[in-house]
């Protein structure tokens, strides 16, 4: 098996994962791939306005590469952008030109930071409500092929989350792949006190829904869970750190999760701090011990307009194989 995969894969990859157990994978599977990105085209970026031609060769290179769906982990704008109705449309057309179905998950820069005057001075959760109306208002993907979610707003057992379109979940190749509403800028917590009444209800609802996601997908024997957000949720956070702590909640249910997954792969997507690695930081908090089926993912963000392509490799035993995919032309110098 793995003479096959070496030569299958001619090229450097980076391989993360656990190991599966024997027999616990679905033979009828075939493999897969999908596209992760984050953090582009960033609307109002020197690096990238006006033409967009650093993205557009992305989308290209992503229409060209056979993947079954793409996954953006917010901030399609800059923070200091204006965060009007035409903004998000523009958006939007753009995501419709992307053939395979695409997920999107809002970031910062969309909603909570919009109440700077250089961001126009909106009502964050005026803005939101309309990132929901726009993005998250029918039980599909977006993209010109589409995909079906299940949305949390669409349980009728849970009618105090009936708003929460943008939390949602949808099941690829026997995976759970899950869209959470997280944000950076300490998750809209301690600015104000609506704001802060916007974070305990949200926090709240997403919590709700990732237990609810993983509850289904161990019932399911679902082989692994993606989660998607768009914060970074500070692993390396200092314990001394006095300031409110707006993912606090997140970590300690990711990890309750994690850990009472049978062993089976978590993977963490985010974007937020454009700081493309993958790597293993959750520990847990009882034993100290490092979570060995946890990994989180950061994809690229500007300048670094690239792209991260995930095949789902049934007869590997890490299951996921990350392979960081440069586009070329968009290599910016730094040294200037």
């Amino acid at each position: 098996m793995y003479n096959r995969f070496l030569l299958k894969k001619l090229f450097i990859i980076l391989v993360v994962g656990i190991i599966l157990n024997p027999g616990s994978g679905d033979t009828q599977n075939s493999d897969f791939t999908f596209a992760l990105i984050g953090d582009i085209p960033r609307f109002g970026d020197a690096a990238i306005e006006p033409e967009l031609k650093p993205f557009l060769r992305l989308r290209s290179e992503i229409n060209k590469s056979g993947v079954k769906f793409v996954i953006h982990d917010g901030d399609f704008k800059s923070g200091g952008s204006p965060c009007s109705d035409d903004e998000f449309y523009r958006w939007k057309t753009l995501i419709d030109t992307f053939e395979m179905p695409f997920f999107f998950i809002n970031g910062d820069n969309e909603w909570t930071d919009c109440y700077t005057k250089k961001a126009g001075g909106y009502d964050p959760l005026e803005r939101l409500a309309k990132l929901r109306e726009l993005f998250y208002s029918t039980p599909t993907s977006l993209g010109k092929r589409t995909l079906r979610v299940e949305r949390q707003s669409d349980n009728p057992q849970e009618p105090r989350f009936g708003k929460y379109s943008d939390n949602f979940y949808w099941v690829y190749g026997n995976i759970m792949f899950v869209g959470l509403n997280v944000q950076g800028s300490n998750n809209n917590l301690g600015r104000t006190p609506r704001m802060d009444k916007e974070f305990n209800e949200r926090n709240d609802a997403v919590n709700a829904f990732m237990h609810d996601a993983f509850a289904l997908a161990k019932k399911n024997k679902n082989l692994a869970i993606v989660i998607t957000i768009q914060a970074n949720p500070r692993f390396d956070r200092p314990k001394n750190d006095p300031k409110p702590d707006g993912y606090k909640d997140f970590r300690r249910e990711i990890e309750v999760e994690t850990l009472a997954f049978d062993g089976k792969p978590v993977i963490l997507v985010h974007g937020d701090s454009h700081y493309f690695r993958i790597d293993k930081p959750m520990k847990s908090s009882k034993s100290k011990r490092r979570i060995e089926n946890f990994t989180r993912v950061e994809t690229f963000g500007t300048p670094d307009v690239h792209w991260l392509l995930v095949t789902v490799d049934y007869d590997n035993p890490n299951l996921f194989i990350f392979e960081p995919r440069i586009v070329r032309e968009n290599i910016i110098d730094h040294s200037n």
